[in-house]
Formats: structure tokens, C-alpha cells, sequence
């Protein structure tokens, strides 16, 4: 079994899987100081675009394609190449199509699309050239090729609004929502769907705090709510919205929940790899990237895959920079009671998981104890 993977980023995710199923990897990438190159048993240094990993994909006769690709423009041009591949030489790529990339990249055609499906979400409406939002602070301005909290401003004053229509053409207003963020990772394939775990994200804040720099948290808990039952209910909602777009791969479904309302409301739709994918492995013993080898190799299967979910508490915390020692390169939890490290220097993350509250707590203490102390920040879940 031979897989190309485009973009060696994230590709540290699932090289230790690979070796485990004795899968032989290939790797495109752009960059040639880009990190993970040796991992792969082959690279290519190769011009943006996908042209390029699609001649070398037909060029090494791989059996399938994984995009590794974590920002949404380029996403697009996947789903072409999809339906190339897939049409023209019955190479599988484990990837959104062409017209599921495009409804998601678009943040207002999202969102539109789920009033049409009366799937619930912030009130919003087009900006209006000349419009006076003034008396309507706080709302959250955003532009449809927004992501990853760009394209998006918290708007608590006039010159707020000023400088947010001076940098972007194209603007829709959203209701600014009190209450926390979420998010879940759903899987679908072959028309088999799985959610995974909700993930706790942080209290919304007028500040517009990027949730990396938020504790995350799992399962999802609200106090004085069924939780099991709340949580069951994202996970048929995360389904339902998979099932309507068509997905192919994994899906990271955004959340907002109203503490006035008491409602979950989507905001965005992102075709790609999650940033809450350590947390949902944690918790789950699922491993979202992984997961997508599977689906490349055809061993993937929707009730195998539900019935392996594992039910861990897990916290993700920031920490700068790691300063315990040990090996930070490990990408998977090697028992219960367990961490693992990621991101980049300074901006490093520790995600831990635990069958036992007590002793999550005791971990998260001792190993993020410098975040926590300078934070005054007292852990539970």
C-alpha cells in the first residue's frame, strides 16, 4: 500500500500509523525547510498548487491521497483534483469534494445553507454600505474567506467598525453571543458518518481570544444539564450537518452556545484537519488523521469505529515552552494516564487524558503548573 500525503505539517500525526500498517508514505510539500520531511520514506519539493502532487501521485501509481492541509483557500483546488483523480484514474483522495470545500471556505454561504436546512445559528445579515451599527455594539463583524479568528472582529466601537470595512471588501454582521465556544470533529466515508467528542473551548469574551490560547476541556459538561444526553445530541447534529454537505474525510464543526438562549449555534464548517484533534484522540482513543488512513486503505468502518470510542476526561492547556524534559515527538497516548505534547516552540500545548478526575488534575498540576500558577487558574472539569 502506497499514500501521498500533501503537506508534511501535520504529517508527524500519522507517520508512527504508517510504520505500525507497514504503509509506504510519500510526502509533496512546497517548503523545503518544511518540518516531518524525513519521516516520509519519499519527498517531493514541489510548486504550490495542485498540479504537481497530482503528477507525482500518478507518476508513484499510489493507491490513495491525504491531504494534510490545515488552512481552507487551497481546499478548493483539492476537490478539483478529487474529482480528477478519482474520475479519471480511481485514485481515491480522502478529501471534500470541490463543492463541499467551496460551501465551507465561504463563511456567509455557510451560514445561510444552515438556515436553509433550519440548522440553528448567530442572527446575521449583509452589510449595507452607509448602515449605522453603532447603537447595535457589541456584534462581530466577519468577511466570508474568514478563518481561524482572521476575517473576524469583535466590534466594540466606531472606530472598531472603521477599520474592519476599511480592510474588507465584502462584510456580514453577526450577533455577538454570550456564553462558551465548542466544537466536533465528525469522520465520514463511503456515506457512514461518526461524530466524536464535543470539545469545551472557552467562554466567549469581548476581547475575541483565539481558542489556542483557551484551556480546552472533555467531554463537554455544562453545569445543571444532562450532559450525556446534550453531548448525544451534538453528536446526531454533527452527523446530520455531515450527511447534508456531502463530506468527505473530517469535518471540525464550530459551536457557539448561548448561556442566554441556552441554544448550540454553528458558525462555521472547516474541511480540514482540527485543531482540537489532540483533545478528541484524548478523550476518545480515536485518532481523526488516523482515521483517514483507514478510509484510504478501504478498512474504515463507521459502526467499528463507534464501537472502539473511549471515554476519557482530557484537558489541553498552552505552555509556551515545554519544560519537563522527556519526548516530546510522541503523537499518541501510550496508556490511561497519559500526554502528549505538541505545536511549535513558544507556542507548545500539553494535552493530557485520565480515566480518573483526581488524577488528570494531579498531572495537569505538575506538568502545566507554571501556566496554571501565573494564571491563577484552578483546574476542573
Amino acid at each position: 500500500m502506497k499514500i501521498l500525503f500533501i503537506g508534511s505539517r501535520l504529517f508527524d500525526d500519522v507517520a508512527w500509523y504508517l510504520k505500525e500498517n507497514n504503509i509506504t508514505s510519500i510526502v509533496t510539500e512546497s517548503n523545503e525547510n518544511a518540518i516531518n520531511l524525513d519521516l516520509a520514506d519519499k519527498h517531493y519539493i514541489v510548486e504550490r498548487g495542485m498540479d504537481k502532487p497530482m503528477e507525482v501521485a500518478i507518476k508513484e501509481d499510489v493507491d490513495a491521497v491525504i491531504p494534510l492541509i490545515g488552512i481552507d483557500p487551497p481546499l478548493i483546488d483539492v476537490g478539483l483534483m478529487k474529482e480528477k483523480l478519482e474520475e479519471e484514474m480511481g485514485i481515491p483522495v480522502v478529501a471534500s469534494s470541490h463543492s463541499t470545500a467551496s460551501l465551507a471556505y465561504d463563511k456567509y454561504k455557510t451560514k445561510k445553507f444552515l438556515d436553509q436546512n433550519g440548522i440553528k445559528t448567530p442572527n446575521y445579515r449583509k452589510y449595507t454600505i452607509g448602515e449605522d451599527l453603532l447603537d447595535e455594539l457589541p456584534l462581530v463583524l466577519k468577511s466570508p474567506a474568514g478563518q481561524g479568528g482572521s476575517g473576524v472582529k469583535i466590534a466594540l466601537t466606531k472606530d472598531d467598525v472603521d477599520e474592519f470595512l476599511l480592510n474588507n471588501d465584502e462584510v456580514f454582521v453577526e450577533d455577538y453571543v454570550e456564553g462558551f465556544e465548542a466544537s466536533i470533529e465528525v469522520l465520514r466515508w463511503n456515506n457512514q458518518s461518526v461524530a466524536l467528542t464535543p470539545v469545551y473551548k472557552g467562554n466567549t469574551t469581548l476581547k475575541g481570544t483565539h481558542p489556542l490560547a483557551k484551556i480546552k476541556k472533555a467531554p463537554l459538561t455544562i453545569e445543571d444539564e444532562d450532559n450525556t444526553q446534550h453531548n448525544n445530541y451534538l453528536r446526531s447534529l454533527a452527523e446530520e450537518i455531515a450527511d447534508l454537505v456531502a463530506l468527505d474525510g473530517t469535518m471540525d464543526i464550530d459551536i457557539l452556545h448561548s448561556t442566554k438562549s441556552d441554544e448550540d449555534l454553528i458558525i462555521e464548517l472547516n474541511t480540514r484537519p482540527s485543531g482540537t484533534r489532540y483533545m478528541t484522540a484524548a478523550a476518545t482513543d480515536v485518532y481523526p488523521l488516523c482515521q483517514l488512513v483507514d478510509m484510504a486503505t478501504g478498512k474504515w468502518d463507521a459502526r467499528r469505529v463507534k464501537s472502539a470510542i473511549k471515554d476519557y476526561h482530557a484537558y489541553e492547556i498552552p505552555v509556551g515552552t515545554f519544560e519537563h524534559g522527556g519526548d516530546i515527538s510522541r503523537k499518541y497516548f501510550d496508556k490511561e494516564d497519559s500526554y502528549i505534547v505538541h505545536g511549535p516552540e513558544n507556542y507548545q500545548r500539553i494535552t493530557l487524558r485520565s480515566k480518573n478526575m483526581e488524577v488528570l488534575n494531579e498531572m495537569s498540576n505538575k506538568l502545566a503548573g507554571n501556566y496554571l500558577n501565573k494564571n491563577n487558574i484552578q483546574l476542573s472539569l
